[in-house]
């Protein structure tokens, strides 16, 4: 898959599934748009720090026009993307102990409303942890994971975002245990996205042998700085080769 999304506007036409072949690369780099390198990318409409226009090329890659796009967050800005892109936006509403899919903003007559939320969501969007949690437990992710699975279409995809800090010394990384949860759960490991939130430099010392020893690390109150965010893609089907190698 591409990673550079340097294009003038919103994309708007057909976009294909993404291929669920094993052989595929794992990791896909997401580098910044040439013509938003004067801009911000972090601003009030980011959906978990990622910009307008890269959370619209990544719902038009993943889905096709007519799809349901689900966000857990109810994220503005993924509404807006979804209209544009002629797809449904949709949001997860309680039903008595249970919950269900509900389109927003749709004119349309139930049977067809129905007939959309029946065949299942093409794309979940998560941001991780929840809210309402401070950390990210195996058991309990696997459970979400599961439950969103049930309500993605056999070719859909969840896409989510990780948490920005990093694991303490003797921790599992975030991005294991989302892995390990979401194949628990049935889902398909797709495709790590690191999403770069600076320009790369033209150079960087820290590579060369010569001056990597005297160069001092980028650090913020002692942290380094956030260069890049995490996003993970799942696929709700297993290819029986993935699965004998699993």
């Amino acid at each position: 898959m591409s990673a550079d999304v340097a294009t003038p506007s919103m994309p708007q036409t057909p976009q294909h599934t993404p291929d669920p072949s094993p052989e595929r690369p794992r990791v896909g780099l997401f580098l910044i748009p040439t013509h938003r390198r004067r801009v911000p990318l972090v601003d009030a409409d980011a959906w978990h720090g990622l910009d307008p226009h890269r959370l619209a090329w990544l719902i038009r890659h993943y889905t096709r026009p007519g799809d349901v796009v689900l966000d857990l967050d109810m994220h503005p800005t993924v509404a807006r993307a979804t209209c544009y892109l002629h797809r449904y936006p949709a949001i997860l509403v309680p039903d008595g102990d249970a919950t269900r899919v509900r389109l927003t903003g749709v004119r349309a007559r139930p049977e067809r409303i129905r007939r959309l939320t029946d065949r299942g969501v093409s794309l979940l969007l998560a941001g991780l942890p929840r809210p309402g949690g401070d950390r990210l437990g195996l058991r309990a992710l696997t459970d979400a994971m599961d439950q969103w699975r049930r309500l993605l279409r056999p070719d859909g995809f969840l896409l989510t975002r990780l948490p920005a800090q990093s694991p303490q010394p003797g921790q599992v990384s975030a991005r294991s245990l989302v892995i390990t949860a979401a194949r628990a759960a049935g889902l398909r490991y797709h495709q790590h996205l690191p999403v770069l939130l600076v320009p790369l430099p033209e150079t960087e010392p820290r590579t060369d042998p010569a001056t990597a020893a005297g160069t001092r690390p980028a650090l913020l109150d002692g942290r380094h700085i956030p260069v890049h965010l995490d996003l993970l893609a799942f696929g709700s089907t297993t290819t029986d080769q993935e699965a004998a190698n699993a």
